[in-house]
Protein backbone atom coordinates (compact mmCIF):
# COMPACT_ATOMS: atom_id res chain seq x y z
CA UNK A 1 0.00 0.00 0.00
CA UNK A 2 1.25 3.16 -1.05
CA UNK A 3 1.22 5.42 2.12
CA UNK A 4 2.27 9.30 0.84
CA UNK A 5 -0.08 11.49 -1.12
CA UNK A 6 2.34 14.22 -1.75
CA UNK A 7 3.58 14.32 -5.90
CA UNK A 8 0.80 12.31 -7.00
CA UNK A 9 -0.37 13.40 -9.97
CA UNK A 10 -3.93 12.10 -11.08
CA UNK A 11 -3.96 10.75 -15.41
CA UNK A 12 -5.27 13.30 -17.59
CA UNK A 13 -7.47 12.21 -20.13
CA UNK A 14 -4.77 12.27 -23.23
CA UNK A 15 -3.47 9.38 -21.12
CA UNK A 16 -6.31 7.27 -21.73
CA UNK A 17 -6.84 8.09 -25.42
CA UNK A 18 -4.14 6.47 -26.56
CA UNK A 19 -3.70 2.75 -28.00
CA UNK A 20 -5.03 0.38 -25.42
CA UNK A 21 -1.47 -1.78 -25.35
CA UNK A 22 0.25 1.35 -24.53
CA UNK A 23 -2.30 2.64 -21.77
CA UNK A 24 -1.81 -0.69 -20.39
CA UNK A 25 1.88 -1.07 -19.81
CA UNK A 26 1.99 2.82 -18.67
CA UNK A 27 -0.48 1.45 -15.99
CA UNK A 28 1.98 -0.75 -14.30
CA UNK A 29 3.50 1.33 -11.24
CA UNK A 30 0.11 4.25 -11.69
CA UNK A 31 -1.46 4.45 -8.57
CA UNK A 32 -5.18 3.22 -8.02
CA UNK A 33 -6.02 6.17 -5.54
CA UNK A 34 -9.79 5.63 -3.58
CA UNK A 35 -11.06 7.66 -1.18
CA UNK A 36 -14.01 6.78 0.76
CA UNK A 37 -15.82 7.74 4.27
CA UNK A 38 -12.98 9.72 5.02
CA UNK A 39 -9.96 7.62 4.23
CA UNK A 40 -7.91 7.49 1.01
CA UNK A 41 -6.09 4.78 -0.33
CA UNK A 42 -3.86 4.23 -2.92
CA UNK A 43 -2.89 1.03 -4.49
CA UNK A 44 0.42 0.24 -7.23
CA UNK A 45 -1.00 -1.33 -9.91
CA UNK A 46 1.23 -4.35 -11.08
CA UNK A 47 -1.02 -6.45 -13.45
CA UNK A 48 -3.86 -5.68 -16.02
CA UNK A 49 -5.29 -7.18 -18.66
CA UNK A 50 -6.43 -5.10 -22.03
CA UNK A 51 -10.21 -5.47 -24.29
CA UNK A 52 -10.30 -4.01 -27.36
CA UNK A 53 -12.56 -3.49 -30.20
CA UNK A 54 -15.93 -5.98 -31.55
CA UNK A 55 -13.43 -8.22 -32.87
CA UNK A 56 -11.54 -9.23 -29.53
CA UNK A 57 -13.86 -12.11 -28.89
CA UNK A 58 -13.07 -12.01 -25.06
CA UNK A 59 -13.85 -8.31 -24.80
CA UNK A 60 -17.90 -7.16 -23.42
CA UNK A 61 -18.09 -5.67 -26.77
CA UNK A 62 -17.97 -8.25 -28.90
CA UNK A 63 -21.24 -8.38 -28.75
CA UNK A 64 -21.95 -5.08 -29.84
CA UNK A 65 -23.41 -1.85 -28.28
CA UNK A 66 -26.05 -2.57 -25.66
CA UNK A 67 -26.78 -0.92 -22.41
CA UNK A 68 -23.80 -2.93 -20.49
CA UNK A 69 -21.21 -1.82 -22.75
CA UNK A 70 -22.05 1.75 -23.32
CA UNK A 71 -19.43 2.65 -21.23
CA UNK A 72 -16.92 1.50 -23.36
CA UNK A 73 -18.13 3.14 -26.23
CA UNK A 74 -18.31 6.30 -24.31
CA UNK A 75 -15.26 8.92 -23.67
CA UNK A 76 -11.51 7.70 -22.43
CA UNK A 77 -10.90 8.08 -18.82
CA UNK A 78 -14.14 6.46 -17.69
CA UNK A 79 -14.93 3.61 -15.19
CA UNK A 80 -16.35 0.52 -16.56
CA UNK A 81 -17.38 -1.53 -13.47
CA UNK A 82 -19.10 -4.79 -13.73
CA UNK A 83 -20.06 -7.81 -11.53
CA UNK A 84 -18.85 -11.50 -12.45
CA UNK A 85 -19.82 -14.52 -10.98
CA UNK A 86 -22.47 -12.63 -9.20
CA UNK A 87 -20.19 -11.73 -6.46
CA UNK A 88 -17.18 -9.60 -7.69
CA UNK A 89 -16.94 -6.39 -9.16
CA UNK A 90 -14.10 -5.91 -11.89
CA UNK A 91 -12.76 -2.15 -12.79
CA UNK A 92 -11.51 -1.11 -16.09
CA UNK A 93 -10.46 1.92 -17.34
CA UNK A 94 -11.98 2.90 -20.56
CA UNK A 95 -9.39 3.83 -23.49
CA UNK A 96 -8.89 5.06 -27.09
CA UNK A 97 -11.26 7.12 -29.03
CA UNK A 98 -15.27 7.93 -28.34
CA UNK A 99 -17.00 5.06 -30.52
CA UNK A 100 -14.49 2.22 -30.20
CA UNK A 101 -14.83 -0.02 -27.09
CA UNK A 102 -11.60 -0.79 -25.51
CA UNK A 103 -10.47 -0.92 -21.96
CA UNK A 104 -8.03 -1.72 -19.54
CA UNK A 105 -8.88 -4.41 -16.79
CA UNK A 106 -6.91 -4.08 -13.34
CA UNK A 107 -5.77 -7.06 -12.16
CA UNK A 108 -3.95 -6.71 -9.52
CA UNK A 109 -2.91 -3.54 -6.99
CA UNK A 110 -0.65 -3.39 -4.03
CA UNK A 111 -0.96 -6.68 -2.26
CA UNK A 112 -3.97 -7.98 -3.72
CA UNK A 113 -3.63 -10.57 -6.52
CA UNK A 114 -7.30 -10.53 -8.22
CA UNK A 115 -9.72 -7.88 -9.89
CA UNK A 116 -12.46 -8.74 -7.17
CA UNK A 117 -9.95 -8.79 -4.54
CA UNK A 118 -9.14 -5.04 -5.32
CA UNK A 119 -12.45 -3.64 -5.47
CA UNK A 120 -13.54 -5.31 -2.84
CA UNK A 121 -10.83 -3.74 -0.61
CA UNK A 122 -11.35 -0.45 -2.03
CA UNK A 123 -15.22 -0.27 -1.80
CA UNK A 124 -15.54 -0.02 -5.67
CA UNK A 125 -18.77 -1.25 -6.79
CA UNK A 126 -21.42 -0.68 -9.97
CA UNK A 127 -21.98 2.85 -8.29
CA UNK A 128 -18.30 3.14 -9.02
CA UNK A 129 -19.88 2.77 -13.17
CA UNK A 130 -19.14 5.32 -15.32
CA UNK A 131 -17.01 7.53 -12.89
CA UNK A 132 -14.47 10.25 -14.82
CA UNK A 133 -11.14 9.06 -13.59
CA UNK A 134 -9.74 12.31 -14.70
CA UNK A 135 -12.44 14.42 -12.59
CA UNK A 136 -13.62 12.26 -9.64
CA UNK A 137 -11.90 13.60 -6.45
CA UNK A 138 -12.70 9.65 -4.69
CA UNK A 139 -12.37 7.29 -7.63
CA UNK A 140 -8.72 8.18 -9.63
CA UNK A 141 -5.31 6.71 -11.16
CA UNK A 142 -2.01 9.24 -10.19
CA UNK A 143 1.52 9.13 -11.27
CA UNK A 144 4.21 9.46 -8.62
CA UNK A 145 6.75 9.45 -10.73
CA UNK A 146 7.80 5.87 -10.33
CA UNK A 147 8.52 4.16 -14.01
CA UNK A 148 8.69 0.26 -15.11
CA UNK A 149 11.38 -0.21 -17.30
CA UNK A 150 10.01 -1.58 -20.70
CA UNK A 151 12.13 -4.64 -20.11
CA UNK A 152 10.37 -5.50 -16.89
CA UNK A 153 7.34 -5.90 -18.18
CA UNK A 154 6.07 -9.32 -18.87
CA UNK A 155 3.00 -9.93 -21.45
CA UNK A 156 1.14 -13.16 -21.31
CA UNK A 157 -2.15 -14.79 -22.51
CA UNK A 158 -5.19 -13.30 -20.68
CA UNK A 159 -6.70 -15.68 -17.94
CA UNK A 160 -10.74 -16.66 -17.67
CA UNK A 161 -11.43 -16.50 -21.08
CA UNK A 162 -10.94 -19.81 -22.53
CA UNK A 163 -14.70 -19.31 -24.37
CA UNK A 164 -12.67 -16.90 -26.23
CA UNK A 165 -10.70 -19.27 -28.63
CA UNK A 166 -8.05 -17.51 -30.12
CA UNK A 167 -8.30 -14.71 -28.69
CA UNK A 168 -7.49 -15.88 -24.74
CA UNK A 169 -4.20 -17.00 -26.37
CA UNK A 170 -3.31 -13.34 -27.09
CA UNK A 171 -0.83 -11.81 -24.66
CA UNK A 172 -3.02 -8.51 -23.49
CA UNK A 173 -2.24 -9.49 -19.81
CA UNK A 174 0.91 -7.21 -18.63
CA UNK A 175 2.79 -7.61 -15.16
CA UNK A 176 6.05 -7.15 -13.79
CA UNK A 177 7.53 -8.47 -10.81
CA UNK A 178 7.23 -6.39 -7.07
Amino acid sequence: MHRSFVDMKKLARKFYERDTQVVARELLGKLLVRRWRGKKCALRIWEVESYVGEDDKASHASRGFTPRTAVMYGQAGHAYVYLIYGMYHCLNVVTEKRGFPAAVLIRAAGELNGPGKVTRFLHITRAQNRVDLTRSPSLYIADDGRRVAPQQIIAAPRIGIDYAGEHALLPWRYYYSK
